[in-house]
């Protein structure tokens, strides 16, 4: 044998060596115990219960009360308020704009020279018909003075002669008869004293249309407001109706929401007239801060939508200029900072109802499509049907008989879900 074999031999048997060693001397593996996998969930508690819910519903903010200005009589401007400006706010009564009155008060005193020459004009139909009476009244004793002395006419007399006494009677009858009738009612003057009264009258209504017209010369606010729009500039000649602006009453706004009837349902007396004011709250986003005002339903609109199905819902929010109260602070923060509440904004709302079914307030993530919702009882899974009567951006609002009194509901997401499957809860208990 080679001296190179010899080595390559030696080699082999020093690695066969090794080899052997160290699987002798090799440590003994752990003996662990077998665990069955178990997913892990997260879960959040739950309490079943009933009574108050909130109804969340949004919509515009609209003016309760708009009205359009304009000009009622004709003229040219003299005068217009300097708060009568786009977005400008003006109170109650407050004088916006004033006309050229000199036409309209020459008028009230034309009216006034025609009322005094028609008094003159009744006073005198006034002493004339007294006078025409008190003639008519001595008209009628002379004719009463003749018809007697007619009467006393003897027979035998030399008038009896010229004039039998039969023919006298049948010629005095018709002045006897004639005496004790009415006179003509033109001779009393009394219709002569009817149309000077009514021309006094005439004359009294001419001077109020002209005193109406004299004040339609001011236009002043009906209510204070905010000036949506303006037209109106010193010296711009104006007619009858012609709009010179825009104003809304600032002291109450109104929110149009519209709700299903499921979400109605839940509102308590809702469509009775007169009933008591359902409370709610209005949500503004402004900026990084949630604002909130209080409101209540002010009234509800009987006519389904033929669209949407939906029922229309008009929150009422007084003071809407006052500013805002922060989202997560009490009624008692100052609210100086906030801003008002901003005509045509798009807010959120929420209504106080209830509910005599017992729900639970669960996050939305635990809801499941077909209304099921997960729940963890002693470490089992349990899938439960619902029926959801309130869903919000983060929460809903579930009843179900399966919901029990409370528990823990899986907000985390399971590939194959069985009823009764292990799960572990974040807690590491997995119980209720």
């Amino acid at each position: 044998m080679s001296k190179q074999a010899r080595w390559s031999l030696l080699l082999l048997i020093g690695a066969v060596a090794i080899a052997a060693a160290m699987i002798l001397l090799r440590p003994q593996p752990e003996e662990r115990e077998d665990v069955a996998s178990v997913p892990l969930v997260q879960t959040v508690p739950y309490e079943v219960s009933s009574g108050a819910i909130e109804v969340h519903g949004s919509g515009t903010v609209l003016p309760r009360e708009e009205v359009t200005l304009g000009a009622e009589v004709s003229g040219r401007l003299v005068y217009v308020n300097p708060g009568f400006q786009e977005g400008g706010r003006v109170p109650a009564g407050a004088v916006l704009f004033r006309i050229d009155a000199s036409d309209y008060a020459n008028r009230v005193r034309s009216a006034r020279a025609d009322i005094a020459a028609q008094d003159v004009a009744v006073l005198q139909a006034q002493e004339e018909m007294a006078i025409a009476r008190a003639e008519l009244d001595r008209f009628s004793s002379r004719e009463s003075s003749r018809a007697e002395l007619n009467r006393s006419i003897s027979g035998n007399d030399y008038a009896a002669r010229i004039l039998p006494p039969e023919d006298l009677r049948s010629n005095t009858a018709p002045q006897q008869a004639g005496s004790g009738e009415e006179p003509n009612v033109l001779a009393t003057r009394e219709p002569q004293l009817r149309s000077a009264q009514a021309a006094r009258e005439r004359a009294e209504a001419q001077l109020a249309d002209a005193q109406l017209a004299l004040s339609r010369t001011v236009v002043r606010a009906p209510f204070s407001g905010i000036v949506r729009s303006e037209n109106a500039a010193v010296g711009t000649l104006v007619q009858p109706g012609q709009s010179l602006g825009t104003l809304v009453a600032s002291s109450t706004y109104e929110v149009r929401i519209s709700l299903t009837e499921a979400e109605a349902a839940l509102i308590p007396d809702l469509f009775r007239a007169g009933g008591s004011r359902v409370p709610a709250q209005v949500m503004l986003d402004y900026g990084d801060t949630t604002y909130r005002w209080s409101a209540f339903v002010d009234r509800v609109d009987p006519i389904l939508d033929p669209e949407t199905r939906t029922i229309d819902v008009f929150l009422r929010v007084p003071d809407p200029s006052r500013g805002g109260v922060p989202v997560g602070t009490g009624e008692e923060a100052s609210s100086a900072a906030g801003p008002p509440l901003l005509l045509g904004s798009f807010v959120s709302a929420t209504i106080t109802g209830g509910s005599e079914q017992a729900f639970a307030r669960i996050p939305l993530d635990a809801l499941r499509p077909d209304n099921l919702v997960w729940v963890l009882r002693s470490g089992k899974l349990e899938i439960v049907p619902v029926a959801v009567l309130q869903r919000t951006d983060s929460y809903a609002y579930v009843t179900g008989t399966g919901l029990g009194e409370g528990g823990q509901v899986i907000t985390s997401s399971l590939r194959t879900p069985v009823t009764g499957m292990q799960l572990r809860a974040e807690s590491g208990d997995g119980e209720e």
